[in-house]
Formats: C-alpha cells, structure tokens, sequence
C-alpha cells in the first residue's frame, strides 16, 4: 500500500496563505449557495417569510397606521424589510448551530484550509440570501403601489448599507450559534432580541408618537437609524446622519461581536 499527501497551500509557518483562504472562503460559500438546490425548502424560508411580512404589515396595520394600505407601505417598506434582514442573521446562527451539533463542523476542519474558511463563508453565503430576500421585499412593494423616489443610486446605496450592517450583526449570531445548546434555544434567544429592538424603533411607526421615556430608548435604538437611512435612500429624504449613526453602529457591533465569535470558535475546534 502506498500513502497519498494532500499538499495544502499553507506558508512556511502553516498557515493558510491570504490568497488561497480567500479562495477556499469563496468555495464555502458556493458549497451554501448550492445546497439550496439539494434542499429547496431553505429558500422557502428566506422567501416566504418576506412576503408573509409585507402583507400582513400593510394590509393589516395600514388603514388604523396611515389611513390606507398604500400610504403606510411608503413608510413602512424600508422598515419592514431592515427587519426582515435582522431576522435573517439568525438563520445564520441556527444552520451553524446546526453544523456544530451534527459534526459537519469538525469534517471541515479536518480539510487542510483555512479555519475561518467554513465560518465566513457561511455568512457570505447568507448575505447572498439577505440580497435574495431584499429584492423580492422590494418588488412587491413596486407591485403594490411603493415607489423608489430616490433614483438607482438611493436604492444601491441601501442595499449596501443593508448589507454592511447584517454583516456586523451576522457576528452576534455567530456567537449566538456557538453557545447555543441547539437550534431552538438559538431561535428562542434571537427573538427575545430582534423583536423588541425593532419594535422600539422608527421601523413602523413615528418616534414622535411614543411616550416620552421611550422615545429617548428609540432615538439611540441602532435600528431607528438603519430604518432612517435606508428609508431616505429609497425615498431621497435626508441621509447624512443616520447613514452615518448606522455604519458607527455597524463598526461597533463588529469589534464587539467578531473576536468573542471567533474565540468561542476556536474554543469548539
């Protein structure tokens, strides 16, 4: 019998060189990607969830919120899918809960790539699926009646703010997934979360008509601001602030969330 060597493009120090875990991070995520072809029901997921929150927010708050259905989608839409996208980030902290628990983890660490490769890939591949499940928010919201005022450079530009911040967050939810004991805790954690927060926020409603004491909470709520932004980049209203308070935000949570993310995963190697 003749012994077979795997050669790994590793340096002189074993590690993975910068080029190659880029690479190797990119496979992960197309092996993510293509798993949806393997099991449909995942995209359901990311498409059916959207659209349930589109028209139960219009149809069913819309007359008591705005008058009409119509008139509270023009405020509401940003919102509704800047809450949509925070949901999402914990569907990234459930399918790595779930890798850890049935052992997928450990066969790719066995592979000779990169150690963060399988992680950040996952998110990559998740963030193609917030871009998915955006655009779809988006088209029904054309559909019935919302109108991008604020030309394509508004709706790129909140696509990319979209994207940076679920990013920063995907690392909570990455921390979330690593000390969960399983996918329902992760679930049960994420909503205890996500639901106030946003709740709390200018997503749905004006800030102005909150009680005092709330609205100095909602004022500092990072989702007050993204539902701002992104907002007055689809709509072409004033930008300069939120966007700005967003992206602090966004850089804050990162240096918070990523090095207890990647301690609590090198803990599990």
């Amino acid at each position: 019998m003749t012994a077979t060597t795997i050669t790994a493009p590793i340096g002189t120090s074993g590690r993975v060189r910068p080029l190659a875990g880029l690479q190797q991070t990119l496979t992960m995520a197309w092996r993510s990607l293509v798993a949806v072809k393997h099991n449909p029901l995942e995209l359901v997921d990311y498409s059916i969830t959207p659209i349930m929150f589109v028209f139960l927010f219009t149809f069913v708050l819309g007359g008591q919120m705005a008058g009409s259905p119509q008139e509270y989608l023009k405020y509401a839409l940003p919102g509704i899918i800047v809450q949509n996208t925070l949901f999402m980030t914990m569907y990234t902290a459930m399918a790595l809960n779930t890798d850890l628990t049935t052992g997928v983890f450990d066969r790719l660490r066995s592979l000779p790539i990169a150690r963060s490769a399988p992680l950040v890939g996952r998110i990559v591949a998740d963030l193609a699926k917030h871009v998915w499940a955006m655009l779809l928010m988006i088209g029904l919201g054309l559909l019935l009646g919302f109108r991008i005022t604020g030309g394509w450079n508004g709706f790129l530009l909140g696509a990319l703010l979209l994207v940076v911040f679920a990013a920063a967050v995907s690392w909570s939810a990455v921390l979330i997934g690593m000390l969960a004991g399983d996918a329902e805790k992760v679930q049960a954690f994420a909503f205890t979360i996500i639901f106030p927060i946003t709740f709390t926020s200018s997503a749905f409603v004006v800030v102005d008509t909150m009680p005092g004491w709330l609205q100095a909470w909602s004022d500092v709520n990072p989702v007050t601001h993204l539902s701002d932004a992104y907002r007055g980049l689809l709509l072409g209203g004033p930008v300069a602030e939120p966007v700005l308070w967003s992206l602090l935000w966004a850089g804050g949570i990162a240096a918070v969330f990523y090095p207890l993310a990647m301690r609590a995963y090198r803990a599990k190697a």
